[in-house]
């Protein structure tokens, strides 16, 4: 009988080291399927292996991943899963020093056609330093890996996740649908290129909100194919600000359309709400947008409408062909750092109509000259209720 409850022991424990009971679901540990949280071991996969057992299980299930720090190269965890699951950081998941090893791949943590997914807490660090220096140089480099990526999910939570120096993209999700983003907080220096906080694309009903976003692009942008999004208390800056675009990328492309940016702070970013597209032809549009209850402190273009987007003049003497209308900016106050705190510069082809500004207090941060704030329009038909300041051009 002592043998017998040895031998019971035993193997009670090993069952146990590997799936952990907890009282919703059963806990893959990432440790137990050869991860080393030791910040040098490549873990890649042991993080697969542990992925690959909880998304076989006929229950409910969960990926965890302990206190440590996980080096892990490109991975994909892919779906579908035969039942909801769990992914569960409580450490600090690194890219490997060398930046070309997740650099030429696109992604760098990708979740593929995975549905009722929910991925809590953590730390993610890219380690996109290198890569900026590449890309700032003016040398052959990769073309970067977006670090966190949900394409063609469905029913998605993110939350209390902490992502830091991604080489391009710190979340992308595309091709997705029914997907929250909450409780997140975003890092990249202020100067590092092309690091979107979070970045949307032919996916809808996305809800993002009570995020801190700090980083050398956009703070959340919306790209062609995006409806039906809620993005609100989200604080934003350093950065481009919260952007719809760039759009007319192609001429053939999908629409932006009930869109809603509420009740967030915006400091010291380049601008506030933008929508954005290139000066060319294209079907597109962005229609039924809503941005209300924002707060700009010291802000460069705090609302901005720029569809004559050209960089390098690789667009001349064209006008865009993106249809921009019913856009609404309610209660938008505090302080730019350019003269026109309001730019509606719409296509010359393709005109902006709908446009309300409604109770607007913006003014020009000029110590100096204390010049007063303007409102720039062109191609731009709507009206105003409230007060404006600076001055309604409708």
């Amino acid at each position: 009988m002592a043998n017998f409850n040895t031998i019971l022991s035993l193997q009670l424990f090993f069952f146990s080291s590997s799936i952990l009971l907890i009282p919703s679901c059963l806990a893959y540990n990432v440790v137990s399927f050869g991860a080393r949280g030791d910040g040098r071991t490549d873990s890649t996969a042991p993080f697969l292996r542990a992925w690959m057992a909880a998304c076989s299980s006929a229950n409910p299930n969960n990926v965890y991943v302990p206190r440590g720090t996980y080096v892990i190269r490109p991975v994909t965890f892919t779906g579908p899963c035969r039942s909801r699951i769990e992914f569960r950081i409580d450490g600090t998941v690194i890219a490997p020093a060398d930046y070309n090893v997740i650099g030429g791949s696109s992604f760098w943590i990708l979740f593929y056609k995975v549905s009722r997914l929910s991925v809590y807490g953590g730390t993610i660090d890219a380690k996109g330093h290198g890569f900026w220096s590449c890309r700032r140089s003016g040398h052959s480099c990769p073309p970067g890996a977006r670090s966190i990526t949900f394409l063609w999910c469905d029913n998605v939570l993110l939350s209390g996740l902490k992502s830091l120096n991604s080489q391009i993209m710190n979340v992308a999700i595309d091709f997705s649908s029914h997907v929250r983003v909450q409780n997140v907080r975003i890092r990249s220096p202020s100067g590092s290129p092309n690091t979107d906080g979070i970045h949307v694309e032919n996916s809808r009903d996305v809800t993002i909100k009570d995020s801190i976003i700090q980083t050398g692009d956009d703070c959340i942008s919306i790209g062609p194919g995006s409806m039906n999004m809620l993005i609100q208390k989200i604080g934003c800056g350093p950065g481009h600000g919260i952007s719809i675009g760039s759009l007319a990328n192609s001429y053939n492309e999908a629409g932006v359309q009930n869109i809603t940016v509420a009740n967030s702070v915006f400091t010291k970013t380049q601008n506030g709400v933008r929508i954005k597209s290139w000066a060319r032809p294209s079907d597109g549009y962005a229609k039924n947008l809503m941005f209300r209850n924002l707060v700009m402190r010291n802000v460069g273009f705090p609302i901005l409408i720029d569809q004559n987007y050209c960089p390098e003049d690789s667009c001349p003497h064209q006008g865009s062909g993106v249809k921009v209308s019913e856009v609404t900016y309610k209660n938008v106050k505090g302080t730019s750092s350019t003269q026109q705190a309001i730019k509606l510069d719409c296509s010359n082809t393709t005109p902006c109509t709908g446009i309300k500004l409604q109770d607007i207090k913006l003014s020009f941060v000029d110590y100096r000259l204390r010049r007063p704030a303007l409102t720039y329009c062109r191609n731009a038909h709507g009206g105003h209720g409230g007060t404006v300041i600076p001055k309604s051009c409708f």
